[in-house]
């Protein structure tokens, strides 16, 4: 694999915003860059296991990450490993199912159970005590990037 150009270090900068998307799915570039940074050895405090936020777009494509990271391994770029995805998705995806569920978790708030509502509130306040504007999963993610990397929340 030529690591040169393909591989982010993670140990350096964040991976891409969950809000970027590659074939209309959101989540996808950045569990790539995790992926590649996995095989590279520079993850960093990033994990690529499954779960978290990208258990949620391993279960609604109906692969596994082990599988998804055998194929990052051959060094594929971001469009033939869509066309993988595409190709080898349980179920197969239309068009609008996967435009559908990227909105949703664009969009997506904490559940209305005490335990999660409490792990989100918690997550923020440990980044900013004073940002109201942080309301979905995504914002979280993209404010804990920024702020791994020594930005200002």
């Amino acid at each position: 694999m030529n690591t040169s150009n393909t591989t982010p270090d993670l140990t350096q900068r964040a991976p891409r915003s969950p809000r970027v998307r590659l074939g209309c799915f959101v989540l996808l570039p950045r569990i790539l860059d995790k992926g590649r940074a996995s095989l590279a050895g520079k993850l960093g405090e990033y994990h690529f296991a499954g779960k978290g936020m990208d258990r949620h777009f391993f279960s609604f494509i109906g692969l596994d990450h082990e599988s998804l990271k055998a194929e990052l391994a051959k060094g594929s770029g971001d469009g033939e490993i869509l066309a993988w995805i595409q190709a080898n998705s349980k179920p197969q995806r239309q068009p609008w199912e996967i435009v559908a569920w990227s909105e949703y978790h664009t969009h997506r708030t904490p559940d209305s159970d005490n335990e999660t509502l409490l792990y989100f509130a918690d997550a923020v306040k440990k980044l900013s005590a004073t940002r109201e504007d942080v309301t979905t999963w995504f914002d979280l993610l993209d404010l804990d990037d920024h702020c791994l990397f020594g930005g200002k929340a």
